[in-house]
Order: structure tokens, then C-alpha cells, then sequence
């Protein structure tokens, strides 16, 4: 199974692509799109386009973005938002379901510590995924949520047939 994660930023928005089989996990791409300098709609609208870009050419079957977080300004947290939006339209738009993981829970399936900072989070991306050259530390976050979501889907997938052979 391929996974897109994002992490949704109206700047950047780090993307990343893994490969799952099993438990082995394999890096396939990762990268930042930057929003164009102009007025909202132009810098969402650039979003939009660069990540149908990596959906087109990646061609993942799930996709998982970061939840967003509420802070002091709530303009930018509406600003975040929005671009949040478009991380979930996206692969919305190619079919796909989206996850959506508290940035505590990526932090705590990729370093084991729910508070993890930024370095021990790219760190452990490096560590699960060996050769990774990451594009940025928005990249290193949405390889974190990628993992994140493939081993929610694998515990998912063990549940059910766990569940399905007692009830067999």
C-alpha cells in the first residue's frame, strides 16, 4: 500500500510517500509545496495544484493529514485551516479516505513521546526509513504522519481479522 501524509501549512506544506508491505516500510518521495505570493485564493489555489501534482504522479492509495491545532491568533489559525482544506481536498478529490492524526499522536507512533520536538521527530523518520533525504522539516512531519497512518491501518487490519477468525 502506497500512503500519502501531509502537513498542511499555508507557506509549505510538507508532503511525504511511503511504501508499506507488511511491516517494512519503504520511502518512495518527499517534498514541500510553497504557496505563490498573491492573495489567499492564488496561495491556495498554488497548493491545490502542486499537491494534485504528487497525487498524480504518486498515485497513493490512502492518504493522511495532521489535525490542525487551535492557537493564539486565531487568524492564523483560520489561515492554517484553510490550508488544511486543500490537504484534505486533494486526495478527497482522487478517492481517497483521509486520516486525520493529532500531532500528539504522529509524535508518539513515530518517537514513542507524545511532545516530541521537531529534530527527535526527523530523526526517527531517518531511523524507520534508512537513506531518507528529507526536503525540509514539514517533509520529515508528513513522513511522520504517513507512518503514523500505516500502523493505524495495520492494527486495523490485524483487529478485524483477529475479529472475523473468532467469529469463524
Amino acid at each position: 500500500m502506497r500512503v500519502l501524509g501531509i502537513d498542511p501549512g499555508l507557506r509549505n506544506m510538507g508532503w511525504g510517500i511511503i511504501d508499506v508491505a507488511g511491516s517494512r516500510l519503504t520511502h518512495v518521495a518527499n517534498g514541500i509545496c510553497h504557496s505563490q505570493v498573491g492573495d489567499m485564493a492564488d496561495r491556495l489555489l498554488s497548493l491545490h495544484e502542486q499537491l494534485t501534482a504528487v497525487l498524480q504522479k504518486y498515485q497513493p492509495q490512502a492518504a493522511a493529514v495532521e489535525q490542525t491545532f487551535v492557537n493564539k491568533d486565531g487568524a492564523g489559525t483560520l489561515k492554517l485551516g484553510q490550508a488544511r482544506g486543500i490537504a484534505m481536498l486533494v486526495p478527497a478529490q482522487a478517492g481517497l479516505v483521509v486520516g486525520e492524526y493529532a500531532p500528539n499522536a504522529v509524535k508518539k507512533a513515530v518517537v514513542g513521546v507524545g511532545h516530541a520536538d521537531k529534530v527527535q521527530v526527523a530523526h526517527m523518520v531517518k531511523v524507520q526509513l534508512p537513506g531518507v533525504q528529507l526536503a525540509g522539516p514539514d517533509a520529515a512531519d508528513a513522513l511522520a504522519i504517513a507512518i503514523c497512518h500505516s500502523f493505524h491501518v495495520q492494527s486495523s487490519s490485524s483487529l478485524a481479522a483477529a475479529l472475523a477468525k473468532a467469529g469463524a
